[in-house]
């Protein structure tokens, strides 16, 4: 296959599941990743796997380095770096392919945003990564949730791949706000260690990611900013199916996500290696929003608080029940 030189800035789960897809696919691509992710693949390739029971494996060498020279010639660059790392990663960019077309695959709303101002040559583009990537192994990416990348529209070559689609979309913020509503359940997932299928079997739970949401979806309405749908349902709706009893929930929700026994949020593993977080690009962005226009996320702040703890315990997640959660 002929296409553009592709390079993924920050190959975590996210980036070796979709870089690896693409390399399969026969696109030319570069991994700029950790050590520890260097010499898994150096030594036994990447294995990838899905929900659906899909397998595959891309050889080693699979072109992975440690040094931002892999960004070098470039036409194409995924950024698949924390939110606050894109700063940092927005400078290799600039030194190493100052003109190429970069897609952000990250959370939260800023990130485009940050990339346009430290690179004015480059074609930026937001998108949004709705599935959760597990690390099953030193080298295998298991994708445990539904959904297709959406980007935003314009100029782009075909990136789809048998089993992963990308599509374009006009309302990429809207699209990003939606995705930002969700993702505050990672925080309540890493701070209670459960699989997620698992605590979305609790009423408890569901109920507590519910009034996070809705609080965040009041500040959003006062802010004036509309997320658009990234599931089945409008995100208004979301926090009424969450506190559904626990039988009428798994019905609509079957018809929402396909989500496996695997499925965890990043920020649970960012907990369990050590790793700082992406709480205040996440929870952070309704706190600050709420400040700016004189009101109060409490339950966000809570959750913020209680993370950062867990950052600085440096064990992993706590294990917290839903009530010591609220306290």
């Amino acid at each position: 296959m002929t296409g553009p030189r592709i390079a993924v800035a920050g190959a975590g789960s996210i980036g070796c599941y979709v870089g690896g897809l693409l390399a399969s696919a026969g696109h030319d691509v570069r991994f700029l990743a950790r050590p520890r992710v260097v010499t898994a693949c150096a030594q036994a390739g990447l294995s990838l796997t899905d929900y659906a029971g899909h397998a595959e494996h891309v050889a080693a060498p699979c072109m992975v380095e440690t040094s931002a020279d892999a960004l070098t010639g470039a036409d194409m660059i995924l950024v698949c770096v924390k939110s606050g790392d894109t700063g940092a990663m927005a400078a290799e960019i600039a030194a190493h392919a100052p003109e190429a077309q970069v897609i952000s695959l990250q959370n939260g709303v800023e990130n485009a945003g940050l990339l346009r101002a430290a690179l004015p040559a480059a074609d930026i583009r937001a998108a949004m990564v709705p599935f959760n990537v597990v690390a099953e192994g030193p080298a295998h990416y298991h994708r445990a949730t539904s959904g297709e990348i959406l980007v935003e529209a314009g100029p782009l070559p075909d990136m789809s791949t048998p089993t992963l689609t990308w599509r374009q979309v006009n309302n990429i913020e809207a699209v990003q706000w939606g995705k930002l509503l969700i993702n505050l359940g990672n925080a309540i997932n890493a701070l209670s260690d459960l699989p997620l299928l698992t605590q979305l079997q609790s009423r408890a739970w569901r109920r507590l990611m519910a009034d996070q949401m809705a609080e965040a979806l009041r500040i959003l309405a006062v802010a004036g900013i509309s997320p658009a749908k990234t599931t089945a349902v409008p995100p208004k709706l979301i926090p009424h199916i969450l506190r559904l009893p626990t039988p009428v929930f798994r019905r609509i929700a079957a018809q929402m996500l396909t989500i496996d026994a695997h499925a965890r949020s990043s920020m649970w593993e960012d907990l369990k290696r050590g790793r700082r977080t992406e709480i205040d690009a996440l929870q952070g962005t309704i706190i600050a929003l709420a400040d700016r226009h004189g009101r109060q996320a409490p339950l966000n702040a809570r959750m913020r608080h209680l993370i950062r703890e867990a950052e600085v315990a440096g064990e992993g997640s706590p294990g917290l029940k839903p009530d010591q959660i609220r306290r």
